[in-house]
Parts: C-alpha cells; sequence; structure tokens
C-alpha cells in the first residue's frame, strides 16, 4: 500500500467515525495497523493512525456504556461499577477495567450525554440524555 491509499484509508476511518460506526472504524484500523508494521509510513501518518484507534475504541465503549446505562437507568437509581462491568461483559461482550470504565464514564459526564453522579463504587443515576 502506497502513502496515498494509506492516507485514503485513514480518512475513511475518520468518516466512518463520524458517521458514528465504531466497530467498522475498528475494523479498517486493525487492518491498517498489520500493514503499518511492515511499511515505513512518516510518523505523523503513524501517530494519526493511532490516534484514531484510541479515539474509535474510546467512542465505541461509550456508545455501548450509554445505550446499557439508559437501559438499567429505567429499572434502578443505581448501579455499582462492578455489576456495571459484569452487565458489560455479559450482554455486549465488552471487556474492560474498572479505570477504563470509570474514565468512560466520567468522558460521557463532560460530554453532558449522561447525568449521574459517582458516588465511590456506585453511579447514581440522573436524568439521562435521551
Amino acid at each position: 500500500m502506497n502513502t496515498e491509499q494509506f492516507i485514503k484509508q485513514l480518512n475513511d476511518i475518520q468518516e466512518l467515525m463520524q458517521k458514528e460506526k465504531y466497530k467498522e472504524a475498528i475494523i479498517l484500523i486493525e487492518k491498517l495497523k498489520e500493514l503499518e508494521k511492515n511499511a515505513n509510513f512518516n510518523y505523523n501518518l503513524t501517530h494519526r493512525l493511532y490516534q484514531l484507534d484510541s479515539n474509535s475504541r474510546s467512542l465505541y465503549n461509550q456508545q455501548i456504556i450509554l445505550k446499557t446505562i439508559k437501559d438499567l437507568s429505567s429499572k434502578n437509581d443505581s448501579i455499582s461499577f462492578q455489576e456495571l462491568n459484569q452487565t458489560l461483559k455479559k450482554k455486549d461482550e465488552l471487556e474492560l477495567s474498572e479505570d477504563v470504565l470509570k474514565r468512560e464514564i466520567e468522558i460521557l459526564i463532560l460530554r453532558n450525554l449522561l447525568t449521574c453522579r459517582i458516588d465511590k463504587e456506585k453511579i447514581i443515576f440522573g436524568s439521562i440524555k435521551k
């Protein structure tokens, strides 16, 4: 793959992310990461690839977490991080450390997509943005 094709693929990934198709973006990223191992692309392109990788994985996690919390908040007033993590593993096959889970929830709060508060090891639900 030449540099122009690599750049086009990076742009395609960015477009998928804008359309909130994070799973598809991650699949394409994995293919590019394999190609990048055997190629000699300049640092800026490699950096962009890994930045897109990190961002798409985080946004994918947030998308799943938000959907799960919306479902759970209609039935519960709160949930522990451990219970939420178990639900995510069982229901969505999403395995995160509790630290990463907390960080993703904090980001959702900062993005104003989730209104809740964190009280030690629990998430206390408020009004969830629909």
